[in-house]
């Protein structure tokens, strides 16, 4: 019987529908972790009666038809780049993104990776860095006598040097925009790899037409909401046994069927 496989297609989608949602739902408490979203299509019909198609000798036309449906099929997983909260650190080095941007990391084997997370740290030779240790572009050192740093909304590094008046300034961040963010490929710990999706970074100031500002001492946290998760995956539950039912009942159909031979 169709209705098996239909059933089945659907089975299969609600099953990373659920697959999704945990994913949202672990990382709730991750740094500017996006939350991502399924898209789903219809499979090809098999027409029946074709619509249009001629239904008497005088010219008369069928409005309708009949089209059946083969089931249903993932389109693609879809992240949502929309902005989360910026919550307060405690640590001077971190920098939250108010707007569009992201961070241009340097990987250990000369690649680039982007990312919003901006838990940053100094390490042991000054530089700043992520919490995996790989350097933030366009790198910026800190001087170990350094007793302050400030990081002000366009991005700027400035240390207070002990035994001086002004504050020397070190370095500035960099943000990068794209055309769509969403086409950004994830590797994990919170890094992306730039696709022909996204299109090429432009690299820019913070606080310029078309970038975000920084705020330092803040972190981005997750946009993933909690309630909205509980329930999509309440409604992807109800729609897997609703599929499962179809199939317990094409069964217990079949069986009829066989029992009258």
């Amino acid at each position: 019987m169709r209705s098996l496989s239909v059933a089945a297609t659907g089975m299969l989608a609600q099953q990373l529908n659920v697959e999704v949602i945990s994913n949202n739902i672990a990382n709730m408490n991750t740094t500017a972790f996006k939350r991502q979203r399924p898209e789903f299509q219809d499979l090809l019909y098999q027409n029946v009666r074709q619509i249009g198609s001629q239904s008497s000798d005088s010219g008369t036309v069928l409005p309708s038809g009949i089209q059946l449906g083969s089931g249903v099929k993932t389109a693609s997983v879809y992240r949502i780049t929309e902005q989360g909260d910026l919550v307060h650190s405690g640590n001077n080095l971190d920098a939250a993104i108010q707007g569009r941007g992201w961070f241009k990391i340097q990987m250990p084997d000369g690649t680039e990776a982007f990312t919003r997370a901006g838990a940053f740290s100094r390490s042991a030779e000054g530089q700043i860095v992520t919490v995996d240790g790989y350097v933030v572009a366009p790198g910026i050192n800190i001087p170990p006598d350094a007793t302050s740093v400030t990081v002000n909304e366009s991005g700027q590094v400035q240390v207070k040097i002990a035994g001086q008046v002004a504050p020397q300034n070190v370095g500035q961040f960099e943000l990068n925009v794209f055309p769509n963010d969403s086409g950004l490929e994830g590797i994990g710990d919170n890094l992306f790899l730039e696709t022909p999706a996204s299109g090429s970074a432009l690299t820019g100031i913070a606080g310029a037409a078309g970038f975000g500002s920084l705020l330092q001492g803040f972190l981005e946290t997750s946009n993933v909401n909690a309630v909205a998760e509980i329930t999509s995956l309440i409604t992807a539950q109800r729609a897997y046994e609703l599929n499962s039912k179809v199939i317990t009942t094409s069964d217990e159909m079949m069986s009829a069927v066989n029992q009258m031979r």
